[in-house]
C-alpha cells in the first residue's frame, strides 16, 4: 500500500500541502487542469524556491473570487460538478464537512448556517481540493502525520486578531499531538489542520515504509529559526516492525472494588484503548492496590484520561509517550464447520484466529471456545500449505 507521511515540523497549511505533493512527483499540469474545473476563475502556478537552503515548491493561487462567503452546500456542489478523479472528491468533501463542523462549534451556529470566510475563497478551495488531487495523482491510499507545530502569537483574521492556534484550528486538532516551537507566527492554518485531521490515519512517528519520493512545500515566510516547509514522504509500506508513538496512561488505585475496576477496563477497551491491564502492587503504608495501565493512540489520550477519572476512584493519572513496535500483519478469512473466522497473520508466518469471531461462533453454536479456536487454526494451516 502506498502511503504519505506529512512531517509538520514547521506547521501545515493548504498551499504547503499542495506544494509538497507536487514537489514529491505529482503531475502539476494535471492538478492545475483539474482545479480549473472548479470554476473559481483563479489561475494556479508552482514556483521553485528555497527555505533556509532547502529546495521547495510554492503553490500560488492568483485572481479569482477572493472575498466570496460560501456555505457548505455550495462548496460541496462545486466539488461534485468538477468531476474530479478517484478518491479526490470524497476526500475533499470530507475535509470541508470537518471544517464546517469546527466553524459551527466555534461560532455556536448550525453547520448549515456557517459562512466560510477565508476558507470559502478561491485560494482555500484550491488548497483543499489540490491536496486531495495531489494524493490521488501519487496513488496514495493512506495518510499519516507527525505531531503538528501550531506556532504561537496572534493572527489577523476577518474576525479580528485571534490567538494562535486560531479557534477553528484548535477545535480541528482536538485530541491530536501538537506543540509550539519557533517564531511567534501562525504555522498551522485551519485549512492545513482540516486536511491533517480528516485524512491522517494516525499522528506520531513515521510508519515503516520504503521511501520512493520526498517533497517540500514552502510556506509564505522564510524564517531564520527553521526551514518553513512541510515535508511529504511517499512510499510503499514495508514488512518491518512498525514503530509508532503511543500514550501510556497509568493510575495507582487502592480504594476501588474489583467490580468497578473490571467495568472500567471494559469501558476503556470499548472507547478505543489499544490495551488495558490491571496489576497488583503494594502502595504507601503497605496498602495493597492495583496499577491500571492504558495504552492508547495519541489522539485518544484525553478521552481515555477522562474515562479513567470518571470510572475509577483515582484523583490523578500519569501520562507519558512510549514507542510501540508491531509486526506487519494481515487478516485472512477461513471457513470452519461452524462458520467463517478471520485469522491474523504476521509477516513472520505466525498466525492466530480472531478471538471475537471465535467467541461469537462458540456462543451461537453452543460449542466450547477452544474447539472453534482449534478448527480455525487448523483451517488456516491446511490452506496455507
Amino acid at each position: 500500500m502506498k502511503i504519505c507521511y506529512f512531517d509538520a515540523f514547521s506547521g501545515i497549511s493548504g498551499d504547503m500541502t499542495v506544494g509538497s505533493l507536487v514537489d514529491a512527483g505529482a503531475d502539476g499540469d494535471a492538478l492545475v487542469e483539474a482545479l480549473r474545473a472548479l470554476g473559481t476563475g483563479a489561475e494556479f502556478r508552482f514556483e521553485p524556491t528555497k527555505r533556509r537552503g532547502i529546495a521547495a515548491t510554492k503553490f500560488h493561487v492568483e485572481g479569482g473570487e477572493s472575498k466570496v462567503h460560501r456555505h457548505l452546500p455550495h462548496i460541496l456542489k462545486m466539488i461534485e460538478d468538477a468531476d474530479l478523479p478517484g478518491r479526490a472528491p470524497k476526500r475533499a468533501a470530507a475535509i470541508f464537512e470537518r471544517l464546517g463542523e469546527a466553524e459551527a462549534a466555534v461560532h455556536g451556529v448550525p453547520v448549515e448556517q456557517v459562512h466560510f470566510h477565508e476558507v470559502g475563497a478561491a485560494d482555500s478551495i484550491a488548497d483543499i481540493v489540490g491536496a486531495c488531487l495531489g494524493l490521488e495523482l501519487l496513488g496514495v491510499e493512506a495518510v499519516y502525520c507527525s505531531p503538528i507545530n501550531t506556532g504561537s502569537g496572534t493572527v489577523d483574521t476577518e474576525h479580528g486578531v485571534l490567538p494562535v492556534p486560531a479557534p477553528a484550528t484548535a477545535t480541528l486538532l482536538r485530541g491530536k499531538p501538537v506543540y509550539a516551537r519557533g517564531p511567534a507566527k501562525e504555522l498551522t492554518t485551519p485549512t492545513g489542520a482540516a486536511i491533517a485531521a480528516t485524512l491522517a490515519t494516525e499522528f506520531g512517528a513515521m510508519p515503516p515504509l520504503r521511501i520512493e519520493a520526498t517533497g517540500y512545500g514552502a510556506g509564505g515566510y522564510d524564517f531564520t529559526e527553521q526551514a518553513n516547509v512541510l515535508r511529504a514522504i511517499v512510499g510503499e509500506t514495508s514488512g518491518a516492525a512498525e514503530a509508532t508513538t503511543v500514550a501510556v496512561v497509568e493510575a495507582n488505585i487502592d480504594d476501588s472494588t474489583p467490580e468497578v475496576l473490571g467495568y472500567a477496563l471494559e469501558r476503556l477497551m470499548e472507547a478505543g484503548a489499544l490495551d488495558v491491564s490491571l496489576s497488583p502492587l503494594v502502595m504507601k503504608k503497605s496498602r495493597p492496590g492495583t496499577l491500571l495501565r492504558v495504552i492508547a493512540r495519541p489522539e485518544d489520550r484525553e478521552a481515555l484520561v477522562d474515562l479513567v477519572l470518571a470510572e475509577t476512584s483515582t484523583l490523578g493519572v500519569r501520562v507519558h509517550a512510549a514507542e510501540r513496535r508491531v509486526r506487519a500483519r494481515r487478516m485472512v478469512k477461513v471457513e470452519t464447520p461452524h462458520g467463517t473466522v478471520r485469522v491474523k497473520v504476521s509477516d513472520s508466518g505466525g498466525f492466530a484466529p480472531e478471538y471475537e469471531d471465535c467467541r461469537r461462533l462458540a456462543r451461537e453454536r453452543g460449542i466450547p471456545l477452544r474447539e472453534i479456536l482449534a478448527e480455525a487454526g487448523y483451517a488456516y494451516w491446511k490452506n496455507s500449505r
